[in-house]
């Protein structure tokens, strides 16, 4: 690995418990019938998630150009590449790694989907974008998620240990420096796979909780699992108070406190 890319990593897993706790803003393209309260004040929104201080926050290009000052000497950067929909409805890629780079960013995002007669097309693009992030020693962490096509044409996503598997095996297939994915739900079957893969693997956080305290839940097993670390996104900034239910994650996944405890630590209310 080169000092390039170790650098920029180092920034990202700089805490000492050695696990990632990131959030996410980078729902574009799948909120197109009206977007959640959360993501309408993009920079009310983020200068609150910066007020929590995750280890980083995931943009797309976009909305890194506008409100990327609010994280200067704050927050890394993760600048997401691809706008894209589990049913392929959407799915392109906006940016490149090398506009990671000009943004400052210490990471470059993919976004892939798997199963399904467009797997194998998700996986090239992956493969032809982690090419070209190499030549600027830029990180890439794969998004990848497995679907289930359903008899009534939806899609959704599935968090199934086999289809966890195959995440990891494409993203360490393609050549990816840190992999995403669903958790299975439960720390043993999430931990057995986290174990076998030798890439470092971050759960994402999941659809919005009932709660911020079954959100932090998840978290816990995260934490319990030896993953690498957690990105949330809805069940951050779908809550009221940005900046606490920040703090409240970071008290899970680096102090490895309860949910009951990361929530009574923030004031904050078991629902």
């Amino acid at each position: 690995m080169s000092l390039g890319k170790k650098l920029r990593l180092g920034r990202l897993f700089a805490h000492p418990s050695g696990r990632l706790c990131a959030v996410a803003a980078d729902h574009f393209a799948g909120y197109q019938d009206g977007l959640p309260e959360g993501l309408r004040d993009l920079p009310h929104t983020i200068a609150a998630l910066v007020e929590g201080r995750p280890d980083a926050l995931t943009l797309h290009k976009g909305a890194a150009i506008h409100c990327g000052g609010l994280l200067a000497g704050k927050v890394p950067l993760i600048v997401q590449s691809i706008a894209g929909r589990p049913d392929d409805s959407a799915d392109e890629h906006l940016a490149l790694p090398q506009d990671a780079l000009r943004l400052g960013a210490d990471a470059f995002a993919i976004a892939a989907f798997v199963r399904g007669a467009t797997e194998a097309a998700h996986l090239r693009r992956v493969a032809d974008l982690v090419r070209q992030a190499e030549e600027w020693a830029m990180p890439v962490i794969l998004h990848i998620y497995p679907r289930r096509f359903l008899p009534d044409g939806k899609v959704e996503i599935v968090h199934t240990p086999e289809d966890i598997a195959w995440t990891l095996r494409c993203g360490v297939e393609l050549g990816v420096d840190v992999i995403k994915t669903p958790y299975t739900g439960d720390p043993q079957s999430f931990g057995q796979l986290v174990e076998e893969c030798p890439a470092p693997v971050v759960a994402a956080g999941g659809p919005k909780a009932a709660t911020l305290r079954q959100a932090l839940e998840l978290a816990e097993g995260v934490v319990q699992s030896g993953a690498a670390g957690l990105t949330v996104g809805r069940n951050v900034w779908g809550f009221p108070d940005i900046p606490a239910a920040v703090r409240a994650f970071r008290a899970v996944m680096h102090e490895g406190k309860s949910a009951l405890a990361a929530l009574q630590q923030e004031g904050l209310q078991d629902g």
